[in-house]
């Protein structure tokens, strides 16, 4: 099919929905795109779809003319699975490309993946870009937001394409370079922790509304459609309430009361947490969001448990929790849960020594991912004034967090009392309880490690380490 010679701007492989989307969108903004894909029968099916934009297109049977088909300095955009095909990608394409060439990762991968990726170029060669890409199809298509990890100079080949086929906000790409090496793919996964969270809690404060009020499904639609207009607009409100509202075209119920409550997941929040573990970085929020999923999938066991137990939930008067109250947990818990994410972005900063510019990560998310927010506009404002302090600590949110803690404590408590599970607001509110408290429990904690393994502690009346109790010295 390639007869056209380097007259491609740009390449990828992989015309799956993303990949084709994505391909798609850079055809729209006006570049010349090589399109490859291991199943010829697809490349020409996207090709006969692609309309009028399949002048843009140049299409290739082989990796070879598809290589061919690129401008020097070639780069070339992966969306192949994450893993093993991302690695045998780039083995094949490796004889193909010269030193300064360009692979791309534009693929949902683990960063530590990236940072070897990343070395293994510097040695052998092409360069090499981790970008993250979040939006879905939709995103892919028409702008999503853009993470990009690598060397300045390769972001510097492809950044104006990037950039302009980003999602805009108010005419502001949201699309940038993070750092070095996997710095993308960490943001990207950070991104979808805080995402979990954030639909987590979502679920939680339906499931109130729910088995707490017996609210309907179209009730409760209207009433995220109604916070979708102030503080907590956001597109996860928006398309709660429109899930909430939808009726099944086949039986005419709510579309929530016949989808069967098993959640799946893709492993990013999954790693989020891991990378916080392993970082010595609280995001109780995000980890309490993904254990959630976890026991989702455990369907029959919970079954069981509810025949041994009896039915949590319990009916609520409504008088105990206002429906204004669960609007402002909400508030509160998104507040935290960004606090732990960007924290957690922080330190990965420092330990591999990344850019990491907090307030351009939060720019970046206002538009064309999932967790776009209108909070995240005074998120960006909040670290660019001091991106190392703690957002719950920044004034704006620090005012938003004491208007609203009572109505988390308060929702908490009533759902704890009346069998509703809020395990991701929960984690939200004792997070904040800890990081409020001077004097913790944790001293209890290093009196027990001294007792049974002789670790020492600090005193709070002496300088230094290394003290033993009583108990240790014989």
């Amino acid at each position: 099919m390639s007869s056209h010679g380097a007259v491609a701007e740009i390449g990828l492989i992989g015309l799956g929905t993303m990949g084709g989307n994505l391909a798609l969108n850079i055809a729209e903004n006006g570049f010349q795109i090589a399109v490859y894909n291991r199943t010829t029968e697809k490349t020409d099916q996207f090709i006969t779809k692609a309309g009028d934009l399949s002048a843009k297109l140049v299409p290739s049977k082989t990796l070879a003319d598809f290589v061919a088909s690129i401008k020097t300095p070639r780069a070339v955009i992966l969306m192949v699975p994450a893993g093993e095909a991302v690695d045998a990608q780039i083995e094949a394409l490796r004889p193909l490309l010269d030193p300064q060439d360009l692979i791309i990762d534009a693929g949902n991968a683990n960063y530590h993946d990236t940072n070897r990726r990343a070395k293994e170029a510097d040695e052998k060669g092409p360069r090499f870009l981790g970008i993250g890409v979040s939006g879905g199809e939709e995103g892919a298509r028409f702008g999503p937001s853009i993470m990009g990890g690598g060397a300045n100079d390769a972001w510097g080949q492809v950044g104006h394409i990037l950039e302009a086929i980003s999602a805009k906000y108010e005419g502001e790409p949201c699309a940038a370079h993070l750092g070095e090496a996997g710095a993308g793919h960490l943001v990207k996964t950070v991104h979808n922790g805080i995402e979990y969270a954030d639909m987590q809690m979502i679920a939680e404060v339906y499931g109130v509304m729910r088995d707490g009020f017996g609210m309907s499904a179209q009730e409760i639609g209207a009433v995220f459609e109604d916070w979708n207009g102030g503080i907590l607009q956001s597109y996860l409100i928006e398309i709660s309430s429109k899930v909430a509202k939808t009726a099944d075209p086949e039986s005419g119920a709510p579309m929530l009361d016949i989808i069967l409550d098993r959640a799946g997941q893709k492993g990013t929040g999954r790693w989020t947490a891991i990378e916080a573990l392993m970082l010595g970085t609280p995001a109780s929020t995000i980890e309490a969001a993904v254990a959630v999923r976890n026991m989702s999938s455990r369907l029959d066991e919970r079954k069981t448990g509810e025949t041994a137990f009896g039915a949590a939930p319990q009916p609520m008067d409504r008088s105990l929790v206002r429906i204004n109250a669960l609007e402002a947990a909400l508030v509160a818990g998104k507040i935290v849960c960004y606090a732990q994410g960007f924290d957690l972005i922080l330190e990965a900063a420092k330990q591999y020594g990344w850019a990491m510019p907090l307030p351009k990560i939060a720019k970046i998310w206002r538009n064309g991912c999932i967790i776009r927010s209108a909070m995240l506009n005074d998120m960006s404002s909040a670290l660019a004034d001091d991106d190392a302090r703690n957002l719950m600590l920044a004034p704006f949110f620090s005012a938003k967090l004491k208007e609203t803690e009572g109505s988390l404590r308060q929702v908490v408590a009533q759902a704890a009392l009346h069998g509703l599970p809020v395990p991701a607001l929960s984690a939200a509110l004792s997070y904040f309880d800890i990081m409020r408290t001077a004097r913790s429990t944790a001293n209890m904690l290093q009196g027990q490690r001294d007792f049974f393994g002789a670790h020492g502690f600090e005193r709070t009346d002496k300088d230094g380490g290394g003290f033993h109790g009583p108990w240790a010295m014989g």
